[in-house]
This record gives C-alpha cells, sequence and structure tokens, in this order.
C-alpha cells in the first residue's frame, strides 16, 4: 500500500488530499480546495487532481469545511461515479458549504468573462458549477460512528469523532494486505476538548501508519473560560461606546459558538442585550443543520442557549438574508454587532462591513480563528496599517482583537493528548496539515514523549505502508 500526499503539506494548512493506493484499489481521503496567496487557483484547476476520477473506487471526507471538500465537484466534473463517504451531518454541512462554493466560482467568472469580453479575450469558465455539485452531493453516502464500512475491495472504514465542527471525524482505514490487516489512520482536524457544542475528540488505539494535523503543534489557544470573559469585555466595552464590533465568523462551528455564548451572556446579565447581526445566509442555515443534530452535541452545551429561530435571550438578534438587508446593516448606528463571512475575510459579506468600519477608531474588529497567511485576515492580526479591501485602500484605524480561544483546531496539548492513545503501537507518524514552525514543535514533543520521529512530509511526497 501507498499514500501520497497531495495537499496540506509541506508547511501549508490547506488543499488537504491523500491518495490511498493498496494492492485492489485506489481511494482520496479528502479533496479540499487550496486557498491563500500565491498559485491557489492553478492549484485548485482539475488537472491538479491526483489520479484520474475514473480511476478512483471511493472517496472519503472527514468534515465539510472547503479545505477539506472544496475540490469535490471536480471529481463529477471529470465524471467520477463511486461514492463519498461522510457522516451525516458533514454530508449536510458539505452540500451547503459547496453549493454556496459554487454560486462564488460562477459569479465570479461572469465578473471576469464581463472583463474578457471588453479586451476581446475568450471567456473563461468557472472552476466548477452548481450542477457540478450537485452531482457529487448526489454521490454522498452518510456513515455512522465506530461501525466498520465496506468502502472498497478490501478496505473498510471506521469514523470517529474528532470534535472539530458538527459531524467532524478521523477516520481509519482497514486494508486487507497479504493475509493480514494494515490500519492507516487520518486524525483530520481535531478539536479543543471542553468546549461547549461538539463533543470531545476520540482516539483510536492502534494503527501501523498515521497522518496527523498539526495546525497548533507549538502553542495552546487560552482556556475557553478566559477567552469568554475577554469577549464579554470587548464586546462591553464597544458596546458603552456606541462602536461597531465586526466579527469575521466561519458559517460552521464559529456562528453556533458565538450565538450560544451570547446569548448566556444576556441570559447571565453581564451585558445588556443590543442590536446584533448575524449577516450570513450560510451561517443561518448551517444552525438549522446544527439543531437538526442534537445527538452529537456534549453536555456543556446545557450550560449555554442555542435558540433557533433567534428569540428570548436572543431576542436582539436579526438574520440578514438578502444583499438590501445587508447593506442597511451600514446605516445602522453603535453599538451592534455584526458577525459575517468569510472567516478569514477572503471573501464575503465581512469584507463590506471592514470597507465601511476599517477606518474608525470607535469600531472593534474581533478574530476568532485561524488565519491563513496571505489573507486579510491575516494582515489585521499581523498589525497592518493600511489593508486592501475590495480593491479599494484602507487605514486601519479599528481596534483589532484576537482570541485564540474559540478556536476550533486542537492546540499543543489536546494534540499530544489524541496521539496518546496510539502511542504503545509504535506506528508511523507523518505530520500534515501545519506550518514549519508548529509541525516541527509538535514532532519534537512527541518524540521526547514517546521516542517516535514525525515525518515531515512535503507535497507529492508517499508513504509506504
Amino acid at each position: 500500500m501507498k499514500i501520497t500526499v497531495f495537499g496540506a503539506a509541506g508547511g501549508e494548512v490547506t488543499g488537504s488530499a491523500y491518495l490511498v493506493e493498496t494492492p485492489r484499489a485506489a481511494l482520496l481521503v479528502e479533496c479540499g480546495m487550496f486557498s491563500g496567496e500565491g498559485q491557489a487557483a492553478e492549484r485548485n484547476h482539475p488537472r491538479a487532481l491526483p489520479i484520474g476520477a475514473d480511476s478512483i473506487a471511493a472517496v472519503l471526507v472527514t468534515h465539510a469545511h472547503l479545505d477539506h471538500s472544496g475540490r469535490l465537484p471536480l471529481l463529477a466534473r471529470e465524471g467520477y461515479r463511486g461514492r463519498v463517504y461522510a457522516t451525516a451531518a458533514t454530508a449536510e454541512i458539505a452540500a451547503l458549504l459547496l453549493r454556496d462554493s459554487a454560486h462564488i466560482q460562477e459569479h465570479d467568472a461572469e465578473r471576469l468573462n464581463r472583463r474578457r469580453a471588453r479586451s476581446g479575450e475568450p471567456p473563461a469558465e468557472p472552476l466548477y458549477t452548481i450542477r457540478d455539485v450537485e452531482r457529487i452531493i448526489d454521490r454522498f453516502a452518510a456513515v455512522p460512528y465506530h461501525e466498520p464500512v465496506d468502502v472498497a475491495p478490501g478496505v473498510r472504514a471506521v469514523f470517529i469523532e474528532a470534535g472539530h465542527i458538527l459531524g467532524s471525524s478521523s477516520i481509519q482505514l482497514i486494508v486487507d494486505e497479504d493475509g493480514g490487516a494494515k490500519r492507516v489512520v487520518f486524525s483530520g482536524d481535531l478539536g479543543p476538548r471542553e468546549t461547549p457544542i461538539v463533543r470531545d475528540f476520540e482516539s483510536f488505539g492502534s494503527a501501523d501508519v498515521v497522518f496527523m494535523e498539526s495546525t497548533y503543534g507549538d502553542r495552546d489557544h487560552r482556556p475557553f473560560d478566559e477567552s469568554v470573559d475577554e469577549f464579554i469585555a470587548i464586546v462591553g466595552e464597544a458596546a458603552a461606546g456606541k462602536g461597531k464590533i465586526l466579527v469575521p465568523t466561519f458559517a460552521v462551528g464559529r456562528a453556533q459558538t458565538l450565538l450560544a455564548l451570547l446569548g448566556w451572556t444576556f441570559r447571565a446579565g453581564r451585558i445588556k442585550p443590543f442590536p446584533m447581526f448575524l449577516d450570513s445566509p450560510m451561517a443561518v442555515e448551517a444552525t438549522g443543520i446544527y439543531l437538526r443534530h442534537p445527538e452529537l452535541f456534549d453536555e456543556n452545551l446545557a450550560g449555554y442557549v442555542l435558540e433557533w429561530p433567534p428569540g428570548g435571550y436572543l431576542k436582539t438578534l436579526r438574520t440578514t438574508v438578502s444583499a438590501e438587508d445587508s447593506k442597511a446593516i451600514n446605516d445602522h448606528p453603535g453599538p451592534c454587532l455584526v458577525m459575517a463571512g468569510s472567516g478569514m475575510c477572503t471573501g464575503g459579506r465581512i469584507l463590506h462591513h471592514l470597507k465601511h468600519n476599517l477606518w474608525r477608531p470607535e469600531a472593534h474588529v474581533v478574530i476568532v480563528g485561524y488565519q491563513s497567511p496571505g489573507t486579510l485576515g491575516r494582515h489585521l492580526v499581523e498589525g497592518a496599517k493600511r489593508v486592501s479591501v475590495l480593491g479599494e485602500e484602507i487605514a486601519v484605524k479599528a481596534r483589532v482583537h484576537t482570541l485564540g480561544g474559540f478556536s476550533s483546531h486542537a492546540g499543543q496539548k489536546d494534540l499530544l493528548a489524541w496521539f496518546e492513545a496510539l502511542a504503545p503501537a509504535r506506528p508511523r507518524l507523518v505530520l500534515t496539515h501545519g506550518g514549519d514552525r508548529a509541525r516541527v514543535a509538535l514532532a519534537e514533543r512527541i518524540k521526547e514523549r514517546h521516542g517516535i520521529e514525525a515525518r515531515l512530509i512535503s507535497e507529492g511526497e508517499s508513504v509506504q505502508a
């Protein structure tokens, strides 16, 4: 068996994809989209797929985020007719995210082609269309947690909770080979323990090879409760100063955590309710998906309030679906809080709010998630004084806050805890999905604890299992 890494390697954290070739079948684990500066568009092109669609027996996806699922429609465009295995919640959320991605691809192509028409250039095609998305959605097969599922000749898969977002999983492949069975584990993205809404991650007890994420392998996040206190302090200060609070929000996971937190804050009387806007049709739909899967909630949710539709302690929350309602927020005086996508400020409605407010000293921007290098969100976190937003240079006079405690990624301590159960089996360990500093630090800690040398793999390199 051979596993080749085709993304989220060599210090990168997007484009996750693994080609697994066994004596009897070829499978893809993940088919994620690249993002950030550089050659992302070229690397997302269909010709950059690691294998022809007609040669793939099955695809397995750990969770719905586009850096793990965003290139799936390319497989449909190339004629893929196999199954895409994922948990039920992942299938629902992936359908939501991929449809939105297709609309963005089509819109961007239309805008580009208007410019090309004026310059006499031939039209360009979108990366994929809504039709491609619907075709791949039809190939999804929902799998339960913990139960082995036959996914290809001689290959079974087991999905367990990863604690990252609703429906997220780690996957173990059990491959029949040479009269025995080899086990390969893919961690997927692991979540932090003891945060509300989703359950804590689980670990496998054995493996021959482990592909493990290392996004925060060099540090731990602030304790969740401390981040809650800081968030409440920022919101209270901004509300008192009648400023706008802009929260670039990932529609899946972060938006639901913040809604629960705000409801709890108002219920506890720590802040008097004030106007809030969830300016994300996708987050509105995603919240509905969350509430359809209460079996995946952890017990900590009981201490918070997640109401849908908004009411009670969230009665000051307004959801804005139409573009007109979104634009009207610009005319709403502070104090108010606006949650809008995208989470890394690479597109979406948050860009319009940043354009209208970054230059205002009374405004606040609260960053609550990882920001990839090269993104606008990363520039803000790094203290840029001027940034380009929608083609216009904007002075950054708003106060920018970074709250790492709300991350949906496990920190170093939790990553080590996840690997602890696997270490006695002495697996070969490959670290992916992390910057160079993060994966080197995690590798050093694992070697100190367990004497296991991790491989820091680069894109296109293979592991023989």
